[in-house]
């Protein structure tokens, strides 16, 4: 069992009409559960270039990284893996690009939804992140 603690970052993107997108995770981690694109920080990097960089290379969709904020702060423990993540959780309105399947790998699909209406299989650091958090621009 992995003994490391390890910085992730999620980015919910929302669009015109208020919606999330999600991705159906297709990885062995958290496989069939949706999440919002993310993934590790790398060392150096500001939690913002992490935030920028996982969008990019998940979903091809441009963010600006001063546009983003963080929102929320989970640590999350996977029992079926062992895992145990620190997940900074962002909120972005602005974006360039159209979603697109980037790492056929790891994702499904992408999928906006209803902030009202989300799919109840989200990945275990979303779950642990909504149950004090909503997802709406203060």
């Amino acid at each position: 069992m992995e003994q490391t603690i390890r910085v992730g970052v999620g980015v919910y993107i929302f669009n015109p009409q208020k919606q999330v997108l999600l991705g159906l995770r297709k990885s062995q981690h958290g496989q069939g559960t949706w999440c919002p694109p993310g993934g590790h920080m790398e060392y150096g990097e500001t939690n913002e270039q992490a935030a920028r960089r996982e969008v990019k290379e998940e979903t091809g969709l441009d963010i600006d990284e001063q546009k983003i904020r963080l929102r929320g702060v989970t640590n999350d423990f996977y029992k079926e893996s062992g895992k145990q993540y620190i997940t900074l959780h962002f909120f972005c309105q602005d974006f360039k690009g159209d979603p697109q399947i980037m790492e056929p790998d790891k994702c499904a699909k992408w999928q906006w939804f209803d902030i009202d209406n989300l799919p109840e299989n989200l990945l275990l650091s979303n779950q642990n992140f909504l149950k004090n958090h909503q997802l709406k621009e203060e």
